[in-house]
């Protein structure tokens, strides 16, 4: 299938599954472990406090990276974000009238050079793996010196994590597998590390919780019990979020990477 092809197979998904996922993301118990998530991952980050920043969020969804930004790191935020789907882009409009969005492809959009202090771009590469690459440079290129690149993807540790994933992809209506990929760990750094990224922090947060907690829309029979239940199932996770062992077993990994205020010659 052309390229052409497959990011139109991929918007016309997206579009037909919108208003399921949006739904789902209101679940009580997937807010929770998302807050659990973010507080440990960001912890101490407090280098945007008592400023404005501008914000970018590629491949946006609903904007989750606005509310996670200014409930942890900045309250001031100018955002921008936008999608390739339309209907997400109408949806998040219509709740949100004011916000700065709107429909674009991000294999070919290119965002004003050196202007955003922020880009957040969650769980968007991996619907556009063939390019995922591209979209890190492009958006990479968008921060200002000193500027962060924080994102949150499907990674897999081992063999048996990605052949688990492609079989969930094959057979759950809530993905595409001809256009969905998830990617090793050491592919995902390398894409951020070529863009000229310098790393600041990583976690693998994809664990018992996230397992169970974090897309309770396609896997319902696993959003077991009440929020007692998913601090428990984190607190089992959270001694194993930046090791060797939490690596290898996660089905996803949150990275936090910095743009150098000066660049560094190949010399060192």
């Amino acid at each position: 299938m052309a390229d052409q092809d497959l990011r139109e197979r991929q918007r016309e998904h997206f579009n037909s599954i919108a208003g399921r996922y949006q739904a789902a993301r209101r679940n009580a118990n997937h807010l929770l472990l998302k807050d659990l998530m973010w507080a440990h991952a960001l912890r101490g980050m407090d280098r945007f406090r008592g400023q404005k920043v501008e914000v970018l969020e590629p491949l946006c969804g609903f904007a989750d990276g606005k509310s996670i930004i200014e409930r942890y790191l900045c309250d001031n935020v100018e955002y921008s974000g936008y999608d390739y789907s339309e209907k997400v882009i109408e949806l998040l409009k219509d709740q949100h009238p004011q916000i700065n969005c709107w429909t674009a492809d991000a294999t070919k959009f290119d965002p004003l050079p050196g202007h955003y202090d922020i880009v957040i771009l969650l769980g968007g590469l991996h619907h556009v793996p063939d390019y995922a690459a591209l979209v890190v440079e492009k958006s990479a290129r968008a921060l200002k010196p000193g500027g962060i690149f924080i994102n949150l993807e499907p990674t897999s540790g081992n063999v048996v994590s990605r052949k688990i994933r492609e079989a969930i992809y094959r057979r759950n209506s809530l993905f595409d597998e001809r256009t969905e990929r998830d990617f090793g760990c050491g592919e995902l750094f390398a894409m951020f590390e070529n863009a000229g990224l310098r790393r600041l922090r990583i976690t693998h947060p994809g664990l018992l919780s996230y397992v169970l907690y974090y897309n309770p829309d396609a896997f319902p029979r696993l959003n077991l019990g009440g929020l007692g239940a998913v601090r428990r199932a984190f607190s089992v996770d959270k001694p194993f979020l930046e090791s060797a062992i939490g690596r290898f077993f996660s089905f996803a990994t949150l990275s936090v990477w910095e743009r150098p205020l000066q660049a560094t010659s190949a010399s060192g």
